[in-house]
C-alpha cells in the first residue's frame, strides 16, 4: 500500500544482475553486443533508443554495476550547462584511483543543443561514459557532433515470453511479500499482457493495482483488470516517432487505395489528440504526389474539406475531412507529376548552363529584336489544333527529353492520348 516509503513494483523488481534482466537478448544475451563488451570490462558512450518500459534505465544501472562505476543521473528539466559541468567535475584533475563515471541522461532528446554540446569534451576525452536513453529517433534529436561519438542501440518492445516471465516474477513477489494465496484467472492474465503492449512498467503497474484491489477476494478476474487499467488511452507525443508512424500508415493506406485503412488511421490520429489540420495538409500532399493528374479534382476536394473545417468547426469539419480521405483513397493513382517534377529538377541541376533558345526569348526592346530574340517563334493559336508541330521548347542539350509520362489511369489516360496525338503531329514535320 502507498506510504512515505512506498516503492512501485517496477522499482522493487528492478534487476540486480544481467542474469535477472528480461528482454533485449540481442544486446544482453549470450552473444549480445553489450554482453561481449562487458565481458572485456570495456564500455563506450552510447544511446539506448526504444519505446517506454523496455528496460533502458535498468540496463544503464546494470552496466555501471558491472563496471563498478559511479552513476550520475541528469535531467533536461533542471540541468543546464552549468549544472552539467558541476555534476561531471573537472576533467583536468583526474584521480587515477577515481571510479569511472557513467553519466545517465534519460530522455536525452529533451536536452537542447547547448546542453548536449556541454558533454562533448568529456565524452571526447573519455572522462565519462555518457549513456542517453530516448524514445525518439536520435538521428533527429541528438546533435550530429555528439551522436558521432556514441553508439546507438535499439531496444525493442518486450516479446510475449518476456512479459510472461515478468508476470510470473511479479505475482510470486507479491504473494511472498503479502503472504497471500490469491489466484489470477487466465482471461485476466491475458488481458494484462495485452494491455501492457510490450511495456514492462505498464504490466507491473497494472498487476500492482489489481493486487491492491483484492481486499477480501481471492482471485483477480477480468472485471478487476478492466477497472485497474481503465479504458485504453490513445495518446502520443506529437513530436514523437509514434506520431509519424501513424501519419505514415495513413498516407500509405490512401496511396494503397484502402478507404477502410485510411479511415482507421485518420480516426486514430483524431482520437489520439492529433491536429485534424495536419491530416488536411497531408491530404493535399497526397492529392499532388499520389493522385496528380489522374484526378485533378482531388486537390479541390481536399481544399474544400480544409475550408469547411475552418468554417464550421471540428464536428462537421472532421466529417468533411473523412469524405476527402475516402475520395483520395478511391481516386485513380498516378505519381507521374511527382516523377516528372523530380526529373525536370535533376535536368536543371545537370544542365545549369542551358540557355533559353533564341526563338523563345523576350524581345521588349529594339536592341533585343536586332539580336534575334523571339525570331522564328510560332504563335500556337495561329497553328492547326492550336499546336506548333515540330517546335522545340527546351535548351539544345535537352531536345528530345521527356519528363512527364502519364499513366493509363483516370484523366491521365486522356492526357496520354493527347500527348501521343501531338507527337504524331511533330513526326509529320
Amino acid at each position: 500500500m502507498p506510504s512515505a516509503t512506498y516503492q512501485p513494483l517496477a522499482s522493487l523488481l528492478r534487476p540486480v544482475s544481467l542474469s535477472d534482466y528480461v528482454g533485449q537478448s540481442h544486446l544482453v544475451g549470450e552473444h549480445g553486443t553489450i554482453s561481449k563488451m562487458l565481458a572485456q570490462s570495456t564500455c563506450y558512450s552510447m544511446i539506448f533508443w526504444g519505446p517506454p518500459g523496455t528496460g533502458k534505465t535498468s540496463l544503464v544501472h546494470l552496466i555501471a554495476k558491472q563496471l563498478d562505476a559511479d552513476v550520475i543521473e541528469l535531467s533536461a528539466i533542471n540541468a543546464g550547462v552549468k549544472e552539467i559541468r558541476a555534476a561531471i567535475g573537472d576533467s583536468d584533475n583526474v584521480d587515477l584511483f577515481q571510479k569511472q563515471k557513467v553519466v545517465f541522461v534519460d530522455e536525452i532528446h529533451r536536452f537542447n543543443k547547448s546542453q548536449q554540446d556541454a558533454f562533448l569534451p568529456y565524452v571526447e576525452s573519455g572522462h565519462i561514459i555518457l549513456i542517453g536513453a530516448t524514445t525518439e529517433n536520435p538521428s533527429f534529436s541528438v546533435n550530429r557532433a555528439l551522436l558521432s561519438r556514441m553508439r546507438v542501440f535499439i531496444l525493442e518492445k518486450l516479446q510475449a515470453e518476456d512479459l510472461e516471465q515478468l508476470f510470473s516474477r511479479a505475482i510470486s513477489f507479491i504473494k511472498a511479500r503479502d503472504e497471500s494465496t490469491f489466484e489470477i484467472d487466465d482471461e485476466a492474465k491475458q488481458a494484462l499482457l495485452m494491455h501492457a503492449n510490450g511495456d514492462a512498467r505498464t504490466l507491473l503497474m497494472s498487476i500492482e493495482i489489481c493486487a491492491d484491489m483484492l481486499a477480501n477476494e481471492s482471485q483477480i478476474n477480468l472485471s478487476m483488470v478492466q477497472k485497474a487499467t481503465g479504458s485504453k488511452v490513445l495518446a502520443f507525443d506529437k513530436d514523437g516517432d509514434h506520431y509519424y508512424d501513424l501519419l505514415s500508415a495513413f498516407h500509405k493506406s490512401v496511396r494503397g487505395s484502402s478507404a477502410d485503412g485510411a479511415l482507421y488511421w485518420f480516426a486514430k490520429l483524431i482520437r489520439s489528440g492529433g491536429d485534424p489540420l495536419v491530416i488536411a495538409r497531408r491530404l493535399l500532399a497526397i492529392a499532388s504526389e499520389d493522385i496528380g493528374n489522374a484526378d485533378p479534382r482531388a486537390l479541390q476536394v481536399c481544399l474544400n474539406a480544409w475550408d469547411l473545417y475552418h468554417r464550421v468547426g471540428p464536428a462537421e469539419g472532421e466529417r468533411a475531412l473523412a469524405q476527402a480521405v475516402i475520395y483520395c483513397a478511391l481516386a485513380p493513382k498516378s505519381n507521374a507529376v511527382y516523377k516528372a517534377f523530380k526529373a525536370a529538377m535533376k535536368a536543371v541541376e545537370n544542365h545549369t548552363d542551358g540557355e533559353v533558345p533564341v526563338h523563345l526569348r523576350n524581345a521588349p526592346t529594339a536592341l533585343a529584336k536586332e539580336m534575334g530574340h523571339g525570331s522564328g517563334y510560332r504563335y500556337a493559336h495561329n497553328e492547326p489544333h492550336a499546336y506548333a508541330a515540330g517546335e522545340t521548347y527546351l535548351p539544345d542539350a535537352l531536345i528530345g527529353e521527356r519528363f512527364y509520362e502519364p499513366s493509363d489511369r483516370g484523366l491521365e489516360k486522356q492526357l496520354k492520348a493527347k500527348m501521343a496525338f501531338l507527337r504524331s503531329l511533330d513526326e509529320q514535320q
